[in-house]
């Protein structure tokens, strides 16, 4: 079967389809929807966003019915604390915007107003960038814009605050320039302002490697913060401007034999490495959503196919039990005993299914999907 095909046959369908019945019949996954977090905040708007791109109102509960079980009447969330100033917290409020514009219900305005807060007070360092945790001082790391930065850029478009845009467009340019390295274009996973952390360069304070699920959060979030940018936004052009110059980055090192991109970037063959699913389909995402706005030139096409062929014809497999994505890194970090080495990086549990990687999965097939009905 050829991409066009696959795309038109309901893949994304299908995907989210398997996550919703293992949920609802196995109880597979229902723990990742138990607590307010990132990764269910991403697997419920990629579910959302099946439901609008395919008619779907089940999708739409589905996604509303776990909201709701943390939304209160007065719009607290359960199970947050302002207090732990903690990025990841944010991202599951992005599906605040589509409740609230369905529902006019004020609950959810509030609930948004009150994450905003945080981002407001949010601590940082001496240039404004947010520390990814308040338990992480004065440490940025290309997760954290993920979490945090589409979240205020539409905050701000919805609520009519324009200088949270301009938050987030600080937020952007700021990493970007702290964890680029030039001679390569690719991004370092962390950035250490005081330099006083194991994993940081005593000198750069960076983190000593590209992890490929980092740049992915960076790539995921700056497509999705220009899509609520006004076109006259004095920062706009410069943030797409850097978007294409990191996809370039990206396809010097991506597989070309597969398609794909390795768990570190830019040490292919090395012992250990491996190609990974979850910052293959955050680059297939970014970039297929990157050419359908035209923030990319159209010569990324052909990169953005192969990868996504990759990830069908190498990670991806279906059966009686649906669909199922393989070689997904199950998390890493900096911290004292993670400590960013390229032993550490490929160290990590690889796993199969795991919703951190359905996610991607699901938004990179529904952007590929509209991408290609559009051409």
């Amino acid at each position: 079967m050829s991409i066009t095909e696959t795309a038109t046959s309901g893949l994304s369908r299908r995907i989210a389809d398997t996550f919703i019945s293992q949920c609802n019949e196995q109880g597979e996954h229902e723990y990742v929807l138990e607590r307010w977090a990132y990764v269910p905040g991403m697997l419920l708007m990629s579910v959302a966003r099946a439901g609008v791109q395919h008619e779907e109102p089940e999708y739409l509960a589905f996604m509303r019915r776990h909201m709701d079980s943390f939304i209160g009447e007065d719009g607290s969330i359960r199970s947050y604390t302002l207090e732990e100033y903690n990025l990841d917290q944010i991202n599951q409020g992005k599906n605040l915007f589509y409740l609230y514009r369905q529902t006019g219900e004020a609950r959810y305005a509030e609930a948004a107003h009150l994450l905003a807060a945080q981002l407001i007070g949010h601590p940082r360092t001496s240039e404004g960038g947010f520390w990814h945790k308040k338990v992480y001082p004065f440490q940025m790391w290309l997760d954290g814009l993920y979490m945090a930065s589409p979240f205020l850029a539409e905050y701000g478009a919805v609520f009519q605050r324009p200088e949270l845009i301009d938050e987030a467009a600080h937020q952007l340019l700021l990493i970007e320039r702290r964890t680029r390295d030039p001679r390569t274009g690719l991004l370092y996973h962390g950035w250490d302002e005081s330099k006083e952390q194991e994993w940081a360069d005593s000198s750069t304070g960076l983190s000593s490697h590209f992890w490929s699920r980092a740049m992915g959060w960076y790539a995921m979030a700056a497509v999705d913060c220009l899509e609520h940018f006004p076109v006259t936004h004095p920062q706009r052009g410069t943030i797409i401007g850097i978007f294409q110059r990191m996809c370039g980055a990206l396809l010097e090192v991506q597989d070309q034999e597969t398609g794909l991109w390795y768990q570190v970037l830019d040490q292919a063959g090395r012992k250990g490495n491996y190609l990974e699913a979850t910052g293959s389909c955050m680059f297939v995402y970014a970039m297929a959503k990157a050419l359908r706005l035209r923030y990319l030139e159209p010569s990324f096409k052909d990169a953005m196919l192969k990868g996504y062929e990759g990830i069908l014809a190498h990670l991806v497999t279906e059966d009686e039990q649906g669909v199922h994505l393989h070689q997904i890194c199950h998390g890493a970090g900096l911290s004292k005993d993670r400590n960013g080495s390229y032993d550490y990086y490929i160290s990590e549990a690889v796993v199969s299914d795991a919703p951190m990687g359905v996610a991607p999965l699901l938004l990179a097939s529904l952007e590929v999907e509209k991408y290609l009905d559009g051409q």
